[in-house]
C-alpha cells in the first residue's frame, strides 16, 4: 500500500471538502468517491452478513466449504469495514479523524482481513480438490471438526503476521498541516516487507489455486467422459460437486483479478523513481478491492441454489418479522380510544407518537 515517504501520495489522498474554492474536478472527484465506496461496503457488508446468517442458523448448510465461506465472509466484513468506511470519512474530513490508537487497529485489522481471506480462499481450493480427487481420503479429511482447526489455525497465523504493521504506521501531518495515517518507514525498509506480503498471501494462493482447480478440472472431464462412455447418468453427488466447484472457481477467479490492479500498481511503483498515482486509477484500484469483498454473496445467490433458497428463507422471515412488529404498534400501541360514557359522552383519545431510529484511509490510498 502507499509509501508514506512519497510526499505526492499525500497530495492525492488528502484534500479536504471543506475547504472553500475548490477546483470542481476535486470535489467531483470526493464525491463520486464517496458514493461509490458507500454504496459497495454498504452492499458487502449486508450481503457477508446474510451468508454468516444462513450458513450459522440452517443445520444442513453447516459443510466444510461452508466453513471457510464463513469464515471468508467474516474476512471481506473486516476489510470493508476498516478499509473502506474509514475510507468515507477521511475523505469527508479531509483529515484523520481516529487518532493514533485509531490508525494502529485500522492498519491492523484491514491487513487481517486481507491476509485471512487469501488464505480461506486457498483452504477452501484445497478442500475441494480433496473431495473430488481423493473422495475416499474425503471421508476423514474433510469434515466440519477438521474444517474448523483449520480456520482456527490461518485466524492465529495471520492474526500474528499482522502485528508487524504496529511497528511500521503512524499518525503525522503532511504539508498541508493535516492528519495522515500512514507508514512511517522509508522506502527501502518497506519494500522487502511488501514483497514477502505479496509472495504469502497473493502468488502463492493464485499458483496453488490455479494448479488445484486444474487437476480437479481434469478428474471431472474424466469422470463425466466416463459416464457418457458407458451410458449411465451421473450420481446425485457428481450432479452437486460440479456447480459447487464452478462456484468457487469464479470465487478466485474474481480475487485474482480485482486485486491484480492494485497489486500491480503497488509492484510497478516500488521499483520506479515517479511512482504513477492518477487520482482515478487509484480510485479505480481501490474499488476493485472494496468489490472483491463484497461480491461473494452475489456470486453464492446466483450459482447456488441452496444458498439462493436460504437467503430467500432469510428474506422472508425478516419481512414477516417486520410485518408483526408493524401490526403489534398498530393494533396495540397506536390510537387506544378510551370512551367515558356520561352525560357529556365524553371521549378520550390516546395517540402514541413514533420516530424512526434510525482509505481517504491512507493506508489502501497507495
Amino acid at each position: 500500500m502507499e509509501n508514506r515517504s512519497n510526499s505526492k501520495v499525500d497530495a492525492l489522498t488528502n484534500i479536504s471538502l471543506g475547504v472553500g474554492g475548490l477546483p470542481f474536478s476535486i470535489f467531483e472527484y470526493k464525491t463520486i468517491s464517496v458514493f461509490l465506496v458507500l454504496t459497495i461496503c454498504g452492499a458487502g457488508i449486508i450481503g457477508n452478513t446474510m451468508v454468516v446468517t444462513v450458513v450459522l442458523t440452517t443445520r444442513d448448510m453447516r459443510t466444510p466449504t461452508n466453513c471457510y465461506l464463513v469464515s471468508l465472509a467474516v474476512a471481506d466484513l473486516i476489510v470493508l469495514v476498516a478499509a473502506g468506511l474509514p475510507n468515507i470519512s477521511d475523505s469527508l474530513a479531509g483529515t484523520w479523524i481516529y487518532g493514533f490508537a485509531g490508525c494502529l487497529g485500522i492498519t491492523y485489522f484491514q491487513y487481517l482481513g486481507i491476509n485471512a481471506s487469501s488464505w480461506f480462499i486457498t483452504a477452501f481450493t484445497v478442500e475441494r480438490y480433496i473431495a473430488i480427487c481423493h473422495p475416499i481420503k474425503a471421508q476423514t479429511m474433510c469434515t466440519v471438526s477438521r474444517a474448523k482447526r483449520i480456520i482456527a489455525f490461518v485466524w492465529v497465523l495471520t492474526s500474528v503476521y499482522c502485528m508487524l504493521w504496529f511497528f511500521l504506521v503512524d499518525v503525522a501531518a503532511n504539508n498541508s498541516q493535516q492528519l495522515e495515517c500512514g507508514y512511517k518507514v522509508s522506502r527501502n525498509l518497506y519494500l522487502p516487507i511488501y514483497l514477502l506480503d505479496f509472495a504469502l498471501f497473493f502468488i502463492t494462493p493464485l499458483l496453488v489455486t490455479t494448479v488445484l482447480y486444474g487437476l480437479i478440472g481434469k478428474v471431472l472431464l474424466q469422470s463425466h467422459a466416463l459416464h457418457h462412455a458407458t451410458a449411465q447418468g451421473e450420481s446425485g453427488s457428481s450432479r452437486t460437486r460440479v456447480p459447487v466447484t464452478k462456484m468457487l472457481a469464479v470465487v478466485v477467479a474474481l480475487f485474482a483479478l480485482l486485486w491484480m490492479p492494485y497489486r500491480t500498481l503497488v509492484l510497478v511503483n516500488s521499483f520506479v523513481e515517479h511512482p504513477y498515482l492518477d487520482r482515478w486509477f487509484v480510485l479505480f484500484c481501490r474499488i476493485c478491492i472494496y468489490t472483491n469483498s463484497a461480491i461473494n454473496p452475489i456470486i453464492y445467490n446466483l450459482m447456488s441454489q441452496k444458498f439462493r433458497l436460504a437467503f430467500k428463507r432469510l428474506c422472508k422471515y425478516r419481512e414477516e418479522e417486520l410485518q408483526l412488529q408493524r401490526s403489534f404498534y398498530t393494533d396495540g400501541l397506536l390510537g387506544v380510544v378510551i370512551h367515558f360514557m356520561s352525560t357529556d359522552d365524553l371521549v378520550s383519545t390516546n395517540c402514541l407518537n413514533s420516530q424512526n431510529r434510525m482509505v481517504g484511509f491512507n493506508v489502501l490510498l497507495f
